[in-house]
């Protein structure tokens, strides 16, 4: 079991820049990014995508999937944990409950993008993926050689949620161990910073633009997640507000490589 790394005051000031009122999708619009990042050009052989949670893959890269699967390539995903913490605390029950829609979910959100094999759910604890890193490592590791992938790609190290932090870390020691290029893309990011920020690596960005089917599939994906779409109670808004699926069906989608 790998050691933790996200100490508590970092995961809750994590947690409140999460949660706090973010950056509005029309700022980001305005910013204009495909006029100024170079374009992603998407690699010829097998892809693996890892994903924290189901929706991850969706939400940060699922337009690159679809792209590529319409091209006749060869996508491979990964989903590190089942999402079971995402309504908060609940009952063991609850949360095998939680976890079992969500995989439902992202097997329908996938459909939803193209012919795809069935993803590998690694079962590891949501909300501590930081602890789990060794295996989380060991099974995107394992994946990348069984694909011969020819890249890697998952959730960015700096995006603040530290479960999408800790799949950004083990992907790279996985690429590191298979020598597969690993990218990274960002999923809380267009929350929480805003055009020209300093904490985002711009220089390391592209942006792959989707043709309009494939932003109406990525958009038919998206609404399979009803978990994350609705409220989580009477005064819990849904993890995926609005604004926040706005920052995710744009007319391209950007990498960080």
């Amino acid at each position: 079991m790998s050691t933790p790394r996200t100490a508590p005051a970092a995961r809750r000031a994590a947690a409140a820049a999460i949660d706090a009122r973010g950056t509005d999708e029309a700022e980001w619009q305005e910013a204009r990014l495909p006029d100024h990042l170079p374009r992603l050009i998407l690699p010829a052989g097998p892809v693996v995508v890892v994903a924290a949670h189901p929706d991850d893959e969706v939400l940060g890269f699922g337009g690159a999937i679809a792209t590529l699967l319409a091209a006749g390539g060869v996508v491979h995903t990964v989903c590190l944990t089942d999402g079971e913490a995402s309504h908060g605390p609940a009952t063991p029950s609850a949360r095998a409950q939680l976890a079992a829609r969500r995989r439902g979910e992202l097997a329908a959100a996938l459909d939803e993008l193209g012919d795809l094999p069935a993803p590998v759910h690694a079962g590891l604890p949501d909300a501590a993926l930081d602890e789990h890193e060794d295996e989380a490592r060991a099974v995107i590791g394992e994946l990348l050689d069984a694909t011969g992938a020819a890249v890697c790609v998952a959730p960015w190290e700096g995006d603040l949620h530290s479960d999408h932090e800790a799949a950004g870390r083990a992907a790279r020691r996985a690429g590191r161990d298979t020598s597969t290029p690993v990218w990274s893309y960002p999923v809380w990011m267009w929350h929480w910073a805003r055009p020209n920020d300093l904490r985002v690596p711009w220089h390391r960005a592209s942006v792959l633009p989707l043709a309009e089917a494939v932003v109406d599939r990525k958009k038919a994906a998206l609404a399979r997640f009803i978990s994350q779409l609705e409220p989580r109670g009477s005064s819990t808004a849904p993890v995926l507000e609005p604004q926040e699926i706005a920052h995710h069906t744009r007319t391209f989608e950007t990498v960080l490589r």
